[in-house]
């Protein structure tokens, strides 16, 4: 019997700890698994050999539950960049990997996770190791891996986002001064994010009425026009944008106004677009305006889970956990849609390398031609995601969370 090690890294959400939860029960079942580790800090954790016995911490239903209704990553999160160049990285995690008997890694995250998945499967394959399966399983609410239809997270995210801009839109419209409201969304060169706001508008809101994706340059005498253009039509003018918007030489519009410093994988730390626009507006148009980044809040909306979202990650959890036990390495499990309505889906895998440092971003078909504002076939694409309701359990008017160390 070999024992299984379940990792997560990279932002959290409200849906990764479900994938988690995947991973323990079908390794609970298993008859080729003894021990099942948990690494804190994702593979920070493994190096530094910070593990916890998950067949004690999960040890009922009930803390399976309860760990899929928790927020954030209950075994912590890291982001550590492994350098493919050098083998001693991959030559100690292997080694540990033998003195714990691990067989099976699965490892949660989103795009630099898959990095790590990709690297390390790639060395065990290169040098014939034929104990050690490692499997990626995908998280990340931007929705921008490929070869999956989606990616958990990015259902509960968008619920939370839909729901806050249809909030948003009543409480713009009480007065009847004019009055612009940006909103900025996270999203760095993909809109999935921002493109859920219109989902505000399906029971029959106005939601925002101007939505720009980082997909396409962003021009700020269009923006102006576009603002004053609704002015026209309603006093109160509510905006959705993508942090990562840029203008046509490619200059992140943030970046005008702040400096932005890099993470350790080289990625441009992005805020501060809302803020540069309502600076804009001010200038240029003189009306009441204000911004809104909404910021970490979209991340961890446990409250407000999408049912779909978490039943779904839960099965990925499940299927990476399966491709490992029946010998697959170097893939991530995947969903793959068969159709709207009835909304229906199958769990497989795909090759890790397709995957990894790629980026799926919005076709630009499903951006309106004008380009402040999303199409119908995108809205079709996100519905399913957000149906059904989640109940965390509340005690002392709040909810109850499972800490796992």
């Amino acid at each position: 019997m070999k024992n299984l090690l379940v990792a997560q890294s990279g932002g959290p959400s409200a849906a990764i700890n479900a994938t988690v939860a995947g991973v323990v029960e079908r390794a609970l079942i298993s008859r080729k698994i003894q021990h099942i580790y948990g690494a804190v800090n994702g593979v920070k954790g493994v190096f530094a050999k910070n593990f916890i016995d998950l067949r004690q911490a999960l040890s009922s239903p009930e803390k399976l539950q309860l760990l899929c209704n928790t927020p954030a990553a209950a075994l912590g999160s890291c982001r550590l960049k492994l350098k493919g160049e050098d083998p001693q990285q991959f030559q100690e995690l292997v080694s540990i990997f033998r003195e714990f008997n691990i067989g099976y890694f699965v490892y949660i995250g989103g795009n630099d996770s898959m990095d790590t998945v990709a690297k390390l499967s790639q060395y065990i394959a290169q040098n014939h190791i034929d104990d050690i399966f490692v499997m990626g399983a995908p998280k990340t609410i931007d929705n921008d891996l490929k070869s999956t239809d989606h990616c958990p997270g990015y259902g509960s995210a968008a619920k939370y986002i839909a729901a806050t801009f249809a909030e948003l839109e009543r409480d713009c419209h009480v007065y009847d001064i004019p009055a612009v409201t940006i909103v900025e969304v996270m999203g760095r060169n993909a809109g999935w994010l921002t493109a859920a706001s219109a989902l505000a508008r399906l029971n029959g809101g106005r939601g925002p009425q101007l939505i720009y994706l980082c997909e396409r340059p962003f021009d700020e005498e269009q923006f102006i026009c576009d603002v004053k253009q609704q002015l026209q039509k309603s006093p109160a003018v509510l905006v959705a944008v993508s942090e990562g918007v840029k203008d046509a030489s490619g200059l992140y519009l943030c970046e005008k106004q702040t400096h932005s410093g890099v993470d350790v994988f080289g990625h441009k730390q992005l805020s501060g677009t809302a803020k540069y626009l309502e600076h804009l507006v001010q200038r240029e148009v003189g009306c009441k305006v204000r911004s809104i980044e909404l910021s970490l809040m979209q991340r961890c909306a446990s409250h407000i889970a999408s049912q779909t979202d978490l039943q779904e990650s839960k099965m990925l959890g499940v299927t990476a956990a399966d491709c490992c036990l029946n010998g697959d390495s170097g893939k991530m499990a995947i969903v793959c849609r068969h159709s709207n309505a009835p909304y229906q889906v199958s769990y497989s895998s795909a090759d890790i390398q397709g995957i990894a440092n790629q980026e799926k971003k919005v076709p630009l078909e499903w951006i309106s031609p004008e380009g402040s504002d999303i199409t119908p076939e995108l809205l079709e694409y996100m519905k399913p995601l957000i149906q059904g309701e989640t109940y965390p359990k509340f005690e002392n008017g709040v909810p109850v969370h499972l800490s796992l160390y």
